[in-house]
């Protein structure tokens, strides 16, 4: 059999046969496939840097007994702001209640309080944060946590317990920083109506 027959033969018993068609099962454009992906990227990297802000740290912490009285104020703080502070005479522009909370949600909430209460130039707030007096140990180590998170975030000048009537030692007055809005609209309140000598 010469090859020519092999290849009539060949196509005669092929000549019925149709391709089969496979229906994909993902048909991406390479644009498309490359936008997806850039926008993955983009959103891991907006997660890592918002989850990095953070960086309160709920490591161990030395628990402080429950009946200890927290103060602190940062250098540059004068004596009768401070004094003012613990005496419980600035009103509070916000409240954050940290109740049976974990010790995690205390630090999300904590450093995301502080950080709207300034966004929003806000100068005195409070943080109920328990005492643990009740043999509720979580209170007693949110408390620990609070003296230890709270000099860490730079918008906070100060805090101390509070007054009987605002929670006591199961809460806290913190002081924010001013901030450069603040500052200017005060200087601009300063010089409002003054002469200049010789005017």
């Amino acid at each position: 059999m010469s090859s020519e027959n092999d290849d009539d033969l060949f196509f005669r018993e092929m000549g019925d046969v149709k391709p089969i068609n496979v229906e994909k099962k993902v048909s991406l454009k390479k644009d498309s496939s490359s936008e997806l992906a850039k926008q993955a990227r983009r959103e891991a990297a907006a997660q890592v840097i918002q989850k990095d802000a953070n960086h309160l740290s709920s490591d161990h912490v030395e628990l402080l007994d429950p009946f200890y009285p927290l103060e602190y104020k940062r250098p540059g703080v004068q004596h009768g702001v401070f004094r003012k502070l613990k005496q419980g005479k600035y009103g509070q522009d916000a409240r954050l209640d940290l109740h049976r909370m974990t010790v995690e949600q205390a630090r999300k909430e904590v450093f995301e309080f502080i950080k709207e209460s300034t966004r929003y130039d806000l100068r005195t707030v409070l943080i109920v944060h328990g005492k643990g007096s009740h043999g509720n140990n979580n209170q007693a180590l949110l408390k620990s946590y609070i003296n230890k998170w709270l000099p860490e975030l730079d918008d906070v000048q100060a805090f101390c317990s509070s007054q009987s009537q605002h929670g006591g030692l199961g809460a806290v007055y913190v002081l924010l920083g001013k901030s450069e809005k603040k500052k200017q609209e005060n200087r601009d309140r300063f010089n409002r109506g003054r002469t200049v000598a010789g005017d």
